[in-house]
């Protein structure tokens, strides 16, 4: 068979021209598009990754953001918690103070009720003891009861001796004013002049004496000069008896009763 070069060679050039125009107007754009393509799908995939990163750091911040709030939570609970305990302390603190400063003050009203009853039962006994001494000396002897006590403090001052004389004769002697007798009622005229006779007696001289009424004196007299005093009255009984009243009273908070001197003790 004879080979038709012509034809050959002119196919081989179309052959050639067709794959020279197909590589120029088809396989080119298609490489291209291919290759655009490509790129678009790696730039999508970049976005979708950095999305996907953002998105991951996102949740990683919610994370901690919610365990950040779980803690503050818990501890804001904590804290409310104790300051409710706080609270409750100051509560139950302010009102035991005010129960204490309420039981205080009932106690001080009833030892203030006590002190009172207390005084009232001593100056009603006081007084039924000198309606009942009064009344005593009235029935047994014709003197009247102011008199028989100047009779007794005259024989308790006659009876002194010793240290306590000396004392009241030096105060006697060297006093700028009168000696102060006070009485718990005046006391008639013979009476005084017996108690002025019964002084200068018993300290040898001339004792100016000034005579005072003193209400507050027990049924009694005293005799003071120069902070020196010699006393004699009936308050050394009413103290036995107003001890014996506040033993009837168990829940008086009576005050204390200081205890008399005798009736020839001197103070200064």
């Amino acid at each position: 068979m004879l080979i038709d070069w012509f034809t050959v060679g002119a196919q081989t050039l179309n052959f050639l021209l067709l794959v020279g125009l197909m590589k120029r107007f088809l396989y080119r754009p298609i490489l291209q598009a291919i290759d655009e393509r490509e790129k678009r799908i790696a730039a999508e995939l970049s976005a979708a990754a950095a999305k996907m990163a953002q998105a991951q750091q996102q949740y990683d911040e919610f994370q901690h953001n919610n365990q950040v709030f779980g803690q503050e939570r818990a501890q804001r609970l904590q804290q409310a918690v104790a300051d409710a305990e706080a609270e409750r302390q100051r509560l139950m603190t302010a009102a035991r103070q005010a129960a204490d400063t309420l039981s205080a003050q009932r106690l001080e009203s009833l030892r203030s009720e006590a002190q009172n009853l207390h005084q009232a039962i001593r100056q009603r006994t006081q007084q039924e003891v000198f309606a009942i001494a009064r009344k005593t000396l009235a029935d047994l002897a014709e003197t009247g009861l102011e008199e028989r006590l100047g009779e007794l403090f005259i024989r308790r001052l006659r009876a002194l001796e010793g240290q306590d004389k000396a004392v009241l004769a030096q105060a006697c002697q060297s006093a700028a004013e009168p000696a102060l007798l006070r009485s718990a009622v005046a006391l008639p005229e013979a009476q005084r002049v017996a108690l002025q006779q019964a002084v200068n007696e018993t300290f040898s001289a001339q004792v100016p004496l000034q005579f005072v009424t003193a209400p507050d004196l027990v049924s009694g007299l005293e005799l003071s000069v120069n902070g020196q005093k010699v006393a004699w009255s009936i308050d050394d009984y009413l103290t036995s008896l107003e001890q014996a009243v506040a033993a009837l009273l168990p829940n008086a908070d009576a005050p204390e009763t200081q205890p008399q001197p005798n009736a020839n003790e001197q103070g200064s």
